[in-house]
């Protein structure tokens, strides 16, 4: 298969996915290596230079995705309702989960001071944060951690590309 027919197919399958499809099994699926897969990308994007869509890097997946600047017209016609902003304790859990993953409950009402069982289950339910596993010690609590979501609305590559928290300095 040449790397047109590849670029053909990459571009089919992010299409027709609609989520984010991994850089490995991309790879796997045309037989060559990511590092490949990852050049016809970035192509594929200069191709789309002037196009209303793109594909961008989450992690390490990809997603074809429209331009920001098309929100509106697409939310109109597809009558999408607008997503509501996240109130502040949700932003709170939000960071503590994203700088600290994975993370219990007990973890982040420590930090906050409060109850959070309801913000967690809000994001988990706004597909944010996820459940990452439980942990190994007595009552095995659940762990979160975010998801490609939080990625995709925050405009993030993965979670490295979180700002640094400044440090205080010293007396």
């Amino acid at each position: 298969m040449g790397i047109k027919e590849i670029k053909g197919g990459i571009q089919a399958v992010l299409f027709a996915s609609g989520d984010p499809f991994e850089a490995q099994r991309l790879a796997e699926l045309f037989s060559v290596n990511t590092s490949i897969v990852e050049n016809i990308v970035e192509s594929i994007n200069e191709d789309y230079q002037n196009l209303p869509f793109q594909i961008i890097t989450l992690g390490d997946s990809y997603q074809m995705v429209t331009r920001a600047q098309y929100e509106e017209v697409i939310r109109q016609a597809l009558d999408v309702k607008r997503n509501a902003a996240l109130s502040q304790a949700a932003m709170e859990v939000l960071a503590i989960i994203a700088y600290n993953q994975p993370v219990t409950r007990a973890f982040i009402e420590q930090v906050r001071g409060m109850d959070s069982s309801s913000v967690v289950t809000s994001l988990v339910n706004k597909g944010l944060v996820a459940e990452a596993g439980r942990l190994e010690i007595p009552g095995r609590p659940i762990a979160y951690e975010t998801t490609p979501a939080f990625l995709r609305c925050f405009g993030m590559k993965d979670i490295k590309a979180l700002p640094k928290i400044p440090q205080r300095e010293e007396p």
